[in-house]
C-alpha cells in the first residue's frame, strides 16, 4: 500500500517583496499571525470564501482592514459578503491588483493598480493576509483521478482509483480543509489499509 498525504500549498502573488516579506508582514494565515497585528492596518488579498472569512476574523483584531480583490464582485457566499459590508472598520476595493508589496525591514504598504483605469495608488499597511487559492501537491501521482481543481478523488475509505494507492489530508477532493478534516482522513486511511493489506494476506 502507499498512503499519499501530500498536502497543498497557498498559491502566491508573484509579485515583488512577496518572497523578501514573508514572515515579515506577509502572512497566509490570519488565525496564525492576525495577533501579531492587533491594532494596526492589514490588507487581506482575495475574493474568495476563505479570503473574506479571515478578513471578517481581522475585522475583530486589526484597526483597519483593507480587502482588494480583482474583480467587481466577491466569489464568496452572499452571507459573508454582506457580513463583511457591515464592518466599519473594513474598507473594499474592487477591480484592483497588487503590483507590489514595499517596505524596509518590514511591510509598509502595498501598490496597487486599478484593472479598469490603470489607475496606481499606494496602500499603507502594516501587514498583507495573502488568500488566492490553493494548489494541491500531485506531482508524483499525476495519473490520478482528480475533480476540476486537480484534488485527488476518493471514496469514503480514502481509497483512490488504483488499488492499494490511498489518499488524505489536503490533497484530496473535499468541501473543508483544516488540520481536524486532515487528521480524520489520516485515521480513516490507516484503518483502510490495515483492512486492505489484510485481504491480501488471506
Amino acid at each position: 500500500c502507499l498512503l499519499i498525504a501530500t498536502g497543498a500549498e497557498h498559491k502566491k502573488l508573484g509579485v515583488t517583496g512577496e518572497t523578501e516579506f514573508y514572515g515579515r508582514g506577509v502572512s497566509y494565515c490570519a488565525v496564525c499571525d492576525g495577533p501579531f497585528f492587533r491594532n494596526k492596518d492589514v490588507v487581506v488579498i482575495g475574493g474568495g470564501d476563505s479570503a473574506i472569512n479571515e478578513a471578517l476574523y481581522l475585522s475583530s483584531i486589526a484597526k483597519n482592514v483593507t480587502v482588494i480583490h480583482r474583480r467587481n464582485k466577491f466569489r464568496a457566499a452572499q452571507s459573508t459578503v454582506d457580513r463583511i459590508k457591515q464592518k466599519e472598520n473594513v474598507t473594499l476595493m474592487y477591480d484592483s491588483v497588487v503590483k507590489e508589496i514595499v517596505g524596509s525591514a518590514v511591510v509598509t504598504g502595498v501598490v496597487t493598480e486599478n484593472v479598469e483605469t490603470k489607475a496606481i495608488s499606494e496602500v499603507k499597511t502594516d501587514a498583507v493576509f495573502v488568500f488566492v487559492g490553493m494548489s494541491p501537491k500531485t506531482g508524483l501521482v499525476s495519473t490520478l483521478n482528480k475533480d476540476n481543481s486537480g484534488y485527488i478523488i476518493t471514496d469514503e475509505k480514502m481509497q483512490t482509483n488504483v488499488p492499494g494507492l490511498f489518499c488524505a489530508g489536503d490533497v484530496r477532493s473535499k468541501p473543508l480543509r483544516q488540520i481536524v478534516t486532515a487528521v480524520s482522513d489520516g485515521a480513516v486511511a490507516a484503518h483502510s489499509v490495515e483492512e486492505y493489506i489484510q485481504t491480501l494476506n488471506k
